[in-house]
């Protein structure tokens, strides 16, 4: 049994269909009931309070992690006794350099770390930017042609979402990954101008990306995040701290194809964008 933790995100939900696809005894953890794959079982949990893991890891073998909880190290220890012999945890690819004081970079140091200290078998998967965060321009969409959006000159090798699911599930059904970091990310570096061209050819739009002062960036990531976050995305990409631009092998190496082109994610989820 694999217990997929986040089922309800964007990786979880791509995870838990796969290896129900391909049959593997798959739980998802919930905090609340929602529609799953056929054949995917859901538990209810959370990783904030690591004693209501227990039912959840009945029989498990294998874990799909997420960081930045509350205790992560409680709730490893509670997998460990529940019999775990395996994580697979999703992190960023920018701990490699990365400053423990930078927000973003030590919730996923310090995950990494709970997870060696934990005696558990580990798999990291230092993940790129998601495509899926141009969700996000979905309300501007809405409302008009034109996306603002910050850091408009800094390419990123985004990566779908489903890409993610797969190189997890490999290293979930297969040996040989324990002790590995893999670096995974999409095929080609972008930048949002770049993004939001494809996807107005999809929408048969033209759309126009308006690039946001980092005074105004402020301001409006200030309305969505706590201050720390908003910091540390500056850093990273206002300050040169992190270059989320090179784009790696990992998701053909360890899945024996190509990763999926913006295009393709944007396509598959058009209709969100309507």
């Amino acid at each position: 049994m694999i217990l997929v933790t986040g089922a309800g995100g964007n990786v979880g939900s791509e995870l838990t269909g796969i290896l129900a696809r391909d049959g593997h005894p798959v739980r998802a953890l919930v905090r609340t009931p929602r529609p799953l794959p056929d054949g995917v079982e859901g538990v209810p949990g959370d990783l904030n309070e690591p004693a209501s893991l227990k039912t959840a890891l009945d029989g498990v073998r294998a874990v799909f992690l997420l960081g930045g909880y509350d205790d992560m190290p409680g709730a490893l220890a509670v997998m460990r006794d529940a019999g775990v012999e395996q994580v697979t945890l999703l992190s960023s690819r920018s701990v490699v350099g990365g400053h423990a004081d930078n927000a973003v970079a030590g919730m996923h140091m310090a995950a990494e770390a709970s997870v060696r200290a934990s005696e558990l078998a580990w798999t990291f998967l230092r993940a790129s930017g998601f495509m899926s965060n141009t969700l996000q321009w979905i309300p501007q969409l809405k409302e008009g042609d034109v996306v603002r959006e910050p850091f408009a000159n800094v390419p990123v090798a985004t990566i779908d979402p489903y890409d993610i699911a797969a190189v997890a599930a490999e290293s979930l059904t297969t040996p040989g990954h324990e002790g590995r970091a893999y670096a995974i990310t999409g095929p080609e570096a972008l930048r949002p101008a770049e993004r939001l061209r494809i996807l107005g050819e999809l929408l048969g739009r033209e759309l126009r990306l308006s690039p946001l002062s980092d005074e105004e960036a402020r301001v409006t990531m200030s309305a969505e995040m706590p201050e720390k976050y908003v910091d540390a995305f500056f850093r990273f990409f206002a300050e040169g701290e992190f270059d989320d631009s090179e784009v790696t092998s990992a998701v053909r190496d360890l899945t024996g194809r190509e990763p999926r082109p913006f295009a393709d994610w944007a396509r598959a989820h058009l209709a969100a964008f309507r």
